[in-house]
Order: C-alpha cells, then sequence, then structure tokens
C-alpha cells in the first residue's frame, strides 16, 4: 500500500475537502481525488460516501484512517531517528497547543525555537486541551500543551501555574470583593468555552465538590467574546489571572477566586513510554530552561 495515498487519504479527512487536502500535500484537486480512488480499489471498498461537495467516512474509511495515522506515526518516528543517527539539522515537531494562554506561554518560544532548529518544520494543531489529549493518544501528534491534571496515560512537564480570575460586570454588587468562593457564586449564571476546554473541566467540578450544579449561560470559544457576555451580564466567567490582566474593559471587574484546587496549571504533555524526537526533547528543553530563567527573574 502506498504510503503517499495514507497520507493524501487523512489529509481530505482532516482537511474535510479535496482542495483543501490538495494544498497541504501539494497537488491539484483532480490528483488527490485520484489517489483516494486508487487507495479504494486497492482495499476493494470505498472509504468516502461523497454527497454533492462534501464526503464523511464510511465504516471501512474509518477503520483506514485510524490505522493510517499509525502507519504514518511510525514512518514520521522512523525517519526522524534514522536523521538523528545521521546527525542532521532537521526534523519534524509535531505540537498541539489550545487556544487559551498560548499565545501569551508560547509565542516568544517559537521565535527562539526557529532561530535554534532553522531547520526543523514545525506542524502545529490548535485545538482545546480534551481534543488535544485525544489526538496525542492517537499519534496525530508528538507533544501538547495540556491543563493538569491529566490521565495516567501521559507523562508531562509543568510549564505555568495560574490562580483563577473571576470576570463580571463594575456594576455588580459583588464586584468590589477582595476575593470571590464558589459557594458566593452558586446563584450566578456562568460563561464557560465550548467543550473540550479543560478549564471548564476545573471550573465545574470545583462547584461540584461543594455539591453545587453551575447553572450555564452561554458557551464560546473566543477569550473577547467571553468577555463582552461578562461585561453586558450574561454571567461571570473565569480566566487564569495573567490572561485576565491583559485584557483590560472598562466595564469589567476582575476578583481573584479564592478556591482550592482550581488554579490552572498547564504542563507540556506527551505519550507514556513513547519515543520522543530530538525536535520534540529540543522543544522541551527550551520551555524548561525558559521556566526556571522566569522563576529567577520573579525571586
Amino acid at each position: 500500500m502506498d504510503v503517499r495515498k495514507l497520507r493524501v487519504f487523512v489529509e481530505v479527512v482532516r482537511q474535510g475537502g479535496f482542495s483543501k487536502a490538495g494544498k497541504i500535500v501539494f497537488a491539484t484537486q483532480s490528483t488527490v481525488s485520484k489517489a483516494v480512488r486508487q487507495l479504494e480499489d486497492e482495499i476493494g471498498v470505498p472509504l468516502l460516501d461523497r454527497i454533492g461537495h462534501r464526503s464523511k467516512l464510511t465504516a471501512a474509511g474509518e477503520i483506514v484512517y485510524r490505522r493510517a495515522i499509525r502507519i504514518l506515526t511510525e514512518r514520521d518516528d522512523l525517519i526522524s531517528e534514522l536523521n538523528e543517527l545521521r546527525g542532521l539539522k532537521c526534523g519534524i515537531l509535531k505540537l498541539g497547543l489550545p487556544p487559551v494562554g498560548s499565545g501569551t506561554l508560547f509565542a516568544k518560544l517559537f521565535a527562539i525555537y526557529r532561530k535554534s532548529y532553522p531547520g526543523v518544520d514545525i506542524r502545529l494543531v490548535e485545538y482545546g486541551c480534551e481534543r488535544l489529549e485525544e489526538i496525542l493518544l492517537s499519534g496525530e501528534i508528538e507533544l501538547a500543551a495540556s491543563l493538569l491534571p491529566v490521565s495516567e496515560g501521559f507523562e508531562w512537564q509543568d510549564v505555568k501555574r495560574e490562580p483563577l480570575t473571576v470576570l463580571l460586570p463594575v456594576d455588580h454588587q459583588l464586584s468590589q470583593c477582595r476575593s470571590l468562593d464558589i459557594p458566593t457564586l452558586r446563584e450566578l449564571p456562568l460563561i464557560l468555552f465550548e467543550a473540550g476546554f479543560a478549564l471548564n473541566r476545573v471550573i465545574i467540578e470545583g462547584f461540584r465538590r461543594h455539591g453545587f450544579e453551575p447553572r450555564v449561560a452561554a458557551r464560546s470559544s473566543q477569550v473577547d467574546f467571553i468577555i463582552e457576555l461578562a461585561a453586558a451580564g450574561m454571567g461571570v466567567a473565569f480566566l487564569p489571572r495573567m490572561i485576565a490582566e491583559q485584557r483590560t474593559h472598562l466595564s469589567i471587574a476582575r476578583v481573584p477566586l479564592d478556591e482550592a484546587d482550581t488554579d490552572w496549571r498547564i504542563a507540556m504533555i506527551w505519550r507514556r513510554g513513547a519515543y520522543l524526537s530530538h525536535a520534540a526533547r529540543a522543544w522541551l528543553d527550551l520551555v524548561a530552561r525558559t521556566r526556571v530563567e522566569n522563576h529567577s527573574g520573579n525571586d
């Protein structure tokens, strides 16, 4: 079975179409379509159910897609190991980052990493932490940033720990409090992130430890929109302190959350026992070194 055809097929599924996949694999739409048809002919069953301009996986397609990811991951790992054995200054960094906080924590690190390892191809994906953990386990990426705690299937390296801040309108009766706890907020509607964001888990579990089931008024994947919803009085929102302090808003009050076990604790994670490429190890070393320098500067 041709590995290139498998890669084309995987990109068609990931990108949601033939033309978008073509841009990723540097091929025309007709070439991509032909490669998928040839793969279907080799296997003997349809892999995609084509409905107009849309396609969805058949039952056989689901199996091939899952296996193809593993095959491609093993191939990339093999190439990385051989490159390192030859002492080549090249490789692939397959990294997943969540939308919340990544700009603040990792943007400068990307510039440093690129300067130090110009031959490394950085392949970045952005999802909520729960989705990142799924694709990390499947082998699609090598490292991800996620909130702790994580399952025993992962190893991890600490990056940053921040207390949460409560966001509410400046004219709210609680806006002048020096701090707030969950029992005080129990009757207020909440503005959470979309499903798949691990910060939701931290907040919801905090409420449930007190025996409260939170009332969710709205959800969004965008930090700025969540802040605007809180300013409009839709409910209270929660952000890590460093992110809340960067988003000044005349209509928003920021009050520390005084609650045990609700810190936003982000770490780099990887599959337990997995081989880590030179590119991945270099990224972890950079993150660790920067964390130590930042802590020293704050002492």
